[in-house]
């Protein structure tokens, strides 16, 4: 589900904007879920990275202009992708400051609403991909696929390890599995997935590993894992 935050204190048209979501769901077959804040110090004080996927962030607010708490938003979170929804296209021109992905006009008509929305999910679909979404005490964290070296369960918890970090997590090893590319991971047994590139050697059925760790081959996944790691330096190397 793509969570969308939406900064408006206009109710008319926070209303319009909810409703193009869910012509957009319609019509798209995607699903929204949408949290609203009437204001930017609201919406700013709430923020965390990962929290939403997409902000509809209105420029003309009391208090904390839709900029000022784009610079704040920005200052924690670098990625998400922010849309101005403004009565003047010239002021939108300043959106370069915080990296904005586009801006609407308002009243805000339907179609141009789509398309900024669908260019909002694409970059989405492109960042889930190259990451993990960890849920890390209490909060969420975004984890580089490329710095993942192995994720390994014990009982009913997964530790992701990476090149600077550890986030145990309490998540099936399958579903952490699913969220990766399929090229590039191998399974080392049933209890460990390794990220190839991170291989150093593969000695006494176990897989060195660049932060210094060894991951054991099981025996009935040694031959599949050899091959894959085969075909991932040969990929490298092409």
């Amino acid at each position: 589900m793509i969570r969308i935050g939406i900064v408006e204190d206009d109710n008319a048209c926070a209303t319009r904007l909810v409703e193009h979501l869910r012509r957009y769901e319609r019509e798209r077959g995607h699903r929204f879920a949408v949290v609203r804040f009437t204001d930017g110090a609201q919406a700013v004080a709430a923020h965390r990275p990962g929290a939403v996927d997409l902000l509809l962030l209105d420029v003309e607010m009391p208090a904390l202009d839709g900029f000022s708490a784009a610079r704040a938003i920005r200052a924690v979170d670098p990625d998400v992708p922010i849309v101005f929804v403004t009565h003047l296209a010239q002021q939108a021109a300043r959106g370069y400051e915080v990296e904005a992905l586009g801006y609407v006009v308002k009243p805000v008509p339907y179609f141009a609403f789509a398309q900024q929305v669908t260019r909002a999910l694409a970059r989405v679909r492109r960042d889930h991909e190259d990451a993990l979404l960890l849920t890390v005490d209490g909060g969420l964290e975004r984890v580089p696929v490329a710095d993942v070296v192995s994720l390994e369960s014990a009982r009913n918890r997964t530790t992701v390890h990476t090149l600077t970090a550890q986030h145990s997590v309490v998540r099936p090893l399958k579903a952490l599995e699913a969220a990766l590319p399929g090229a590039g991971f191998a399974r080392a047994g049933a209890g460990a997935v390794v990220h190839l590139r991170h291989v150093l050697a593969v000695r006494d059925g176990e897989a060195e590993l660049v932060d210094g760790r060894r991951v054991a081959i099981s025996r009935a996944r040694r031959k599949a894992f050899l091959a894959a790691l085969t075909d991932h330096l040969g990929a490298r190397a092409s």
